[in-house]
């Protein structure tokens, strides 16, 4: 008589997943990637998530999509809650959260750092939050409790320079291009560093902080909340740092934070309080060029993807690049998987 199946030890099941996460980001980017500069970021947008729900559904894991696409983008899959993985009893439970196409209009104009996204985590770890906004600061390994979210600009980035033996005008720090950012901005400009104005993707430009060479050095500014959970699991992998502070400027924000179970708009939420486990998979893809990651390239029948999987528990980080052949290989959506045979 068979054994009933158990479920694997985390290490091994994190091991076991890691290259799968992989596959799950490059069938996502290369979807997207067809996209590239014609103008339709919705189109680029569902041919990510199309990508993504099909992939892990092939991925020997029971996952509970805990930040997804639902909410932002009212997309039918990939939402919050929604159940993915192929789900046998040998599957660990796990926390999934994803950006399919993080930057969205960055593909539709073919401008830089676009990317796809995933997290895997034990369940129960991932901070539940929903689409509002967070003031954000995240550095790498070298300035980690050298930043307060309450201090002034200039007095971060200098904290910042000292703790990586640079002078302050040779720090590169990245600001989202919007209007709330003005006087951060003017104040960063005052403390005598250089910054680099984004018009979308913080989650690439928080990553780039704890990268060698990325030539990123500090992020700050407001940026969306879920961004701040897939950055703070990608900084546990690193070794950096991300603050994070729930942003609600009107009665209507601070009403729906307050349905979702966020009262305290003062509280402070450091990395460890977004993602409380070192039992994390943080994976991506460029489907642009980027200050992390190579976009999607092609080649007469071939594509070519540049991705980065990194496991918390270990400091592991690996880059991935991989030859697609595309006469061959099979970009599932979720439609073409209830098609296979059982």
């Amino acid at each position: 008589m068979a054994l009933p199946a158990r479920p694997l030890p985390v290490e091994d099941v994190e091991r076991e997943i890691m290259l799968d996460i992989v596959r799950v980001t490059e069938t996502a980017a290369l979807r997207a990637a067809q996209w590239m500069g014609k103008g339709d970021n919705k189109a680029a947008d569902q041919a990510a998530v199309d990508g993504m729900r099909g992939m892990l559904d092939l991925v020997n894991i029971r996952g509970t999509v805990i930040l997804g696409e639902g909410e932002k983008d009212q997309a039918p899959m990939l939402y919050n809650g929604e159940q993915v993985g192929r789900g046998e009893a040998s599957g660990r439970v796990l926390d999934i959260a994803v950006d399919p196409l993080e930057g969205t209009r960055l593909v539709a104009k073919g401008a830089p750092n676009a990317m796809s996204v995933i997290v895997a985590a034990e369940a129960g770890s991932l901070l539940p939050v929903p689409s509002f906004y967070m003031e954000k600061i995240a550095v790498g390994p070298a300035a980690v409790g050298c930043v307060d979210l309450d201090a002034p600009p200039g007095e971060n980035v200098r904290a910042v320079a000292k703790a990586l033996g640079k002078r302050v005008e040779n720090l590169t720090v990245v600001i989202l291009d919007r209007p709330r950012h003005a006087e951060l901005i003017q104040a960063v400009r005052e403390a005598g560093a250089r910054i680099k104005l984004i018009s979308d993707g913080d989650v690439s430009a928080g990553i780039a902080t704890a990268i060698e060479d990325s030539g990123v050095d500090m992020l700050i500014g407001v940026g969306g909340a879920p961004e701040g959970v897939l950055t703070a699991a990608a900084l546990r992998c690193l070794g950096g740092e991300i603050l994070t502070r729930l942003w609600v400027p009107t009665p209507e924000d601070k009403a729906r934070a307050e349905a979702a179970g966020f009262t305290d708009f003062s509280r402070v939420y450091r990395g460890t309080d977004l993602v409380t486990s070192d039992s994390c998979i943080f994976a991506a893809t460029g489907v642009t060029d980027g200050d992390l990651l190579r976009g999607v390239r092609y080649r007469g029948r071939t594509a070519r993807t540049h991705s980065v999987v990194m496991r918390a528990r270990t400091r592991t980080i690996r880059f991935v690049e991989a030859i697609h052949h595309l006469d061959y290989k099979t970009l599932r959506s979720r439609r073409e998987n209830r098609e296979l045979p059982a």
